[in-house]
């Protein structure tokens, strides 16, 4: 099966409860959280007025501070999961941040090629993935995810340049030489991962995770693939317990991120 079968298959399987936030409303942002419901319980946390003037049979969470109200719901259980829809990434994420104590979040991305390739992605944040330990870190938390989906990981390490590169440039050698460190680290803890240097074609032949050389290079490949390359993002799942799937506020369909949402939980509530 394709890695999105088997997340289809197990979100169908968990049907979680998960709430999408709600800023900017749209007719397409209502009507792809009501084809999520073959996934999911869907309730949707925003402006009750709003909401209701697009018209929907979603439960609905009003409040007029949707990203407190969000994260508020997903720390007391109301839901099982989260995804932040069209709010804004600063309020969200800080306050996702403040109510858990957390002081770094760590993002992966799940993407689709123009051709239907679906894999993860990361770094997707500028600030991610800086340090040879940052990224080995959030290969080992990625990992987790991948076990609750019931996927087996293949990482795909990518550097500046191919190997015999080395010696063109102080950037390009350092990302060479960090790229197999961070393999050699990988592997060392049994995590299944490869140096493909900078041949991001090869790499997404076999592997389903791709780890880029840190955050910048990771954001364009992201918006090189999205924004102009006919590719898809589905959503990024914040590497942590609790889950929560960050998405662009550009396109205004989330169906296939509460999918995600949904198959990542491992415990759904009880339904009454």
């Amino acid at each position: 099966m394709s890695l999105l079968s088997d997340i289809e298959k197990k979100a169908k399987n968990n049907h979680a409860r998960i709430g999408l936030g709600i800023g900017k409303i749209s007719e397409k942002l209502i009507r792809s959280a009501e084809a999520a419901s073959e996934y999911a319980d869907v309730v949707l946390v925003g402006d009750e007025k709003e909401i209701k003037a697009v018209g929907t049979n979603l439960e609905i969470f009003h409040s007029d501070e949707a990203p407190k109200k969000l994260v508020e719901l997903l720390i007391s259980g109301k839901i099982d999961g989260a995804v932040r829809g069209t709010l804004s990434a600063t309020k969200t994420l800080s306050e996702l941040k403040r109510s858990l104590n957390i002081k770094k979040l760590y993002r992966v991305a799940l993407l689709e090629t123009a051709g239907g390739k679906p894999f993860f992605l990361a770094p997707v944040g500028i600030d991610e993935g800086n340090s040879i330990d940052d990224k080995v870190e959030l290969v080992k938390r990625a990992a987790g995810h991948f076990k609750r989906l019931g996927v087996k990981m293949k990482v795909g390490i990518l550097s500046g340049g191919r190997f015999e590169d080395k010696g063109r440039g102080e950037i390009v050698d350092r990302t060479l030489e960090e790229a197999q460190i961070v393999t050699n680290k990988l592997c060392e803890i049994g995590i299944d991962a490869k140096n493909y240097s900078i041949l991001i074609e090869d790499a997404i032949e076999e592997a389903n995770f791709i780890l880029a050389p840190d955050g910048i290079s990771g954001n364009l490949i992201f918006r090189t693939l999205v924004f102009l390359g006919g590719g898809y993002g589905h959503g990024a799942p914040v590497l942590m317990d609790k889950v929560f799937v960050d998405t662009s506020r550009v396109g205004g369909h989330y169906t296939r991120a509460i999918m995600l949402a949904s198959a990542l939980v491992s415990q759904p509530v009880q339904k009454k």
